[in-house]
């Protein structure tokens, strides 16, 4: 039975990675259907993502060939994926819902190849919106005197569901830097673009006092960095004088599910690879 993989990998950059990895593959009856690479010469790394289909071996053996035959004298990092497969994903929202409602219904539209096993909140607000998609809400309250039982119990959660994807869809506590190690890698943020200009509450009102022309969003990796972590998508929309302060809101909104659902995607479909504090995104 033929089936499709994604290999993504980077390592030091040297001739001949492209012809190693295309002919391990056809050795192994492997086709492949699509493959894109990028150099960066600033850091001296090579990084790779390509989809080929096999009827020959499983993942297990793909897998063990790869780590003896690739890996080891190529210095990889890398991961094999079957392509499709659904990432077992957990979503944190406090009360702001927008992010989390519109993930929801892509996922349920087919548009995220996600499975989201649960939702955390510090707040009730959105648990029939979670009963509406048959799925876990689990309100774990966060104040100072608790934040460490409560992210353990958090963590506890993440585990027993197996994700391997957390989404702060506008979640408002600041994980600690333990947590932030624990999930390094597959935790993924969004906020708005104002940062550092704008902190603190009610961005879009101080924004709008201001006279700010561009709205932006930006999802990232989380990091014991706040809000600084390794950059997958951004955007930005332009505002004329004339709007008020609820149309910034309801622009920005729009604007920041948007993002967080492209990063979401691209990350899910294994298309995004971490190089140092920034990434490659082969869309």
């Amino acid at each position: 039975m033929t089936k499709a993989y994604i290999l993504t990998l980077s390592c030091p950059d040297r001739a001949g990675i492209v012809h190693a990895v295309s002919g391990f593959l056809f050795e192994r009856g492997a086709n492949i259907e699509d493959a894109a690479q990028y150099n960066d010469t600033g850091t001296g790394l090579f990084f790779m993502r390509v989809e080929f289909a096999s009827a020959r071996h499983t993942k297990d053996e793909l897998e063990a060939e790869i780590r003896q035959v690739l890996a080891e004298p190529l210095s990889l990092r890398w991961t094999l994926h079957e392509r499709g497969a659904p990432v077992r994903t957990v979503l944190f929202v406090s009360r702001e819902g927008h992010c989390l409602n519109d993930l929801l219904f892509r996922w349920k539209s087919g548009l995220l190849p996600v499975d989201i096993r649960a939702i955390i909140s510090n707040h009730r607000d959105f648990y029939q919106l979670a009963a509406s998609y048959n799925v876990p809400f689990h309100h774990i309250a966060v104040t100072k005197d608790n934040k460490a039982q409560a992210e353990a119990r958090q963590f506890e959660i993440i585990e027993a569901e197996g994700a391997e994807l957390v989404v702060l869809a506008r979640y408002m506590q600041i994980l600690s830097d333990d947590l932030c190690r624990r999930l390094a890698g597959r935790a993924i943020n969004i906020h708005h673009s104002f940062l550092p200009s704008f902190k603190g509450a009610k961005p879009y009102y101080q924004a709008h006092d201001r006279g700010v022309k561009l709205i932006g969003a930006t999802a990232h990796y989380v990091t014991a960095d706040l809000d600084e972590g390794p950059i997958i998508e951004q955007d930005v929309a332009r505002v004329e004088h004339t709007r008020t302060v609820e149309d910034f809101t309801a622009i920005g909104r729009d604007t920041e599910s948007q993002v967080l659902a492209r990063a979401v995607k691209w990350h899910s479909e294994h298309r995004v690879l971490q190089n140092g504090h920034k990434t490659v995104v082969f869309k």
